[in-house]
């Protein structure tokens, strides 16, 4: 998507004015697979490198050598800048300096945790270990606000439904038992989600994110920062004729998806903002004020 995101609180409830959809079928309409998968991950300025490589696996073209390696560092840069500056920010909390060193190491417990990863979930949150006090922040100003149903996991049979479906970091980590532990104190509401963001960035960190994944008739499953990507290009005598594109923010954005629910059930609408940034869509957002938290 490009454009702008609106979202709208009139008193009762939220209205979503979304941007029309980029016109990709357009732009990449007869052309040679090669060019194509190299004029994709261009148009966009978020998770190029899973887009270059979504693309490229769904036409048969190799991948370069180190493609895991630069979709590891995407994924986990994108998760850094939101936990150390984005969300303390719209948490009310100053900004944190990046994890030193954070390009080349692989070992970013410190940074996340404040040592190693802990067992006992309430503990660490009651600590001023990592990101304890920032999850803490988050997780007392939302209380038990924010909280629905939940929602099917996106899977390889589903990720190119628009139907509303958990696509999100924490998807990938769900059985995880920190997020068993969030799951069970507040459900799968932002505590949940933000924890499954660290978990994710300490997986990425560790090149330990899941593989890239080929279905049958050619759809491309890529591990994002937001969730799972899928892309399909169809070609005829090696030359485009149509894309299939879903991302995550397609997903909490659809109908009933995880974005308008959790929206729907804050009891304080003047933490909308930080909800957003929680689920971060991949497009601008604009947002009136709506009162004070």
């Amino acid at each position: 998507m490009d454009g702008a995101l609106q979202i709208t609180f009139d008193g009762l409830g939220w209205s979503f004015d979304l941007p029309d959809p980029p016109a990709l079928g357009v732009l990449l309409h007869g052309k040679p697979a090669a060019q194509a998968a190299e004029l994709l991950p261009r148009l966009f300025n978020l998770c190029s490198a899973a887009q270059g490589m979504a693309a490229r696996l769904s036409l048969g073209l190799p991948t370069a050598p180190d493609a895991q390696e630069s979709l590891a560092r995407e994924v986990l840069r994108d998760h850094l800048l939101a936990l150390f500056i984005t969300l303390p920010r719209a948490a009310g909390l100053p900004a944190l300096p990046l994890p030193q060193g954070w390009q080349k190491s692989p070992d970013i417990a410190s940074a996340l945790w404040g040592g190693a990863r802990p067992v006992l979930l309430a503990q660490w949150l009651a600590s001023t270990q990592g990101l304890a006090p920032l999850v803490a922040r988050i997780s007392a100003r939302f209380g038990q606000q924010a909280q629905v149903d939940p929602l099917p996991f996106v899977t390889a049979e589903n990720a190119d439904s628009m139907a509303p479906l958990e696509n999100s970091p924490a998807a990938r980590h769900a059985g995880n038992a920190l997020l068993r532990q969030a799951e069970t104190l507040a459900g799968r509401g932002p505590l949940w989600r933000l924890l499954g963001r660290i978990l994710d960035a300490e997986a990425a960190a560790c090149s330990a994110l899941p593989p890239p994944a080929m279905r049958a008739d050619g759809m491309a499953l890529v591990p994002a920062a937001r969730g799972v990507y899928a892309l399909r290009l169809d070609m005829d005598q090696g030359r485009i004729t149509r894309i299939c594109r879903i991302t995550p923010t397609d997903h909490m954005l659809a109908p009933g998806g995880s974005l308008r629910r959790t929206l729907s059930a804050l009891d304080q609408p003047a933490l909308a903002p930080l909800l957003v940034a929680l689920h971060d869509p991949c497009l601008p957002v604009k947002l009136p004020e709506v009162g004070h938290a």
